[in-house]
């Protein structure tokens, strides 16, 4: 067996109209000025405290603290009836990849376990996985152990898996691990940035995704 690890918000799901929203809320809460847009979403994928402290390192720990419940405040309640939207093609490409008999699937996010198994449940997603890996009890990508508990509760090796996601933490997450990290353009990263922290390719769509590691897995 073989195992695809996948990230989520800038990999699999469109989330970053909620994000933005939700860092600006925070921010207003905390009598702090909004960050750009661009400048927000390039931090998805490291667990909010350490996102946030990434964004606004100048700022006292409470007032860090205070953007960080903000933020999950206005995530939470903004996603109400308004889960992100898959990619184009991700649906296919996850559906395609579960029927395989030599392929296990899983994702390794910095979302928190709820968020996680809302969005999953909303898209009818939750069955394709054999292993979820959040920020709930792991330290912030790039530390691999996300990677690592995806890899043993599969029971795969590193040199039988692949790390596909959209951000240089997620390909130095793969490497730390032993795992060959696979880029997405689609997402929250450039492409040179990618291939900078290890990506050993992008790939600019799912259906060349689905190609690519369907001729890996044979």
């Amino acid at each position: 067996m073989k195992l695809v690890v996948f990230d989520f918000d800038g990999t699999l799901v469109d989330s970053q109209a909620l994000i933005v929203q939700a860092m600006d809320h925070a921010f207003d809460l905390a009598g702090v000025p909004r960050l750009p847009p661009q400048q927000v979403l390039s931090i998805v994928g490291l667990s909010l405290p350490q996102a946030v402290a990434v964004l606004v390192p100048h700022l006292p720990v409470d007032t860090q603290a205070e953007i960080v419940a903000g933020y999950r405040h206005a995530y939470m309640t903004n996603r109400i009836g308004n889960e992100p939207p898959l990619y184009p093609g991700a649906r296919d490409c996850l559906e395609e990849l579960a029927a395989r008999d030599d392929l296990l699937l899983a994702v390794a996010t910095g979302k928190s376990r709820r968020g996680l198994d809302a969005v999953l449940a909303a898209h009818d997603l939750s069955r394709r996985f054999v292993s979820l890996q959040t920020a709930d009890h792991h330290p912030s990508k790039p530390h691999p152990a996300m990677l690592m508990a995806a890899l043993d509760e599969a029971g795969v090796r590193p040199e039988a898996a692949i790390m596909v996601g959209d951000t240089s933490f997620d390909m130095q997450m793969a490497r730390a691990a032993d795992v060959p990290g696979w880029g997405v353009d689609w997402g929250y990263h450039p492409t040179d940035l990618l291939h900078q922290a290890g990506a050993q390719r992008v790939e600019s769509d799912f259906g060349a995704l689905t190609r690519a590691i369907k001729e890996w897995a044979a």
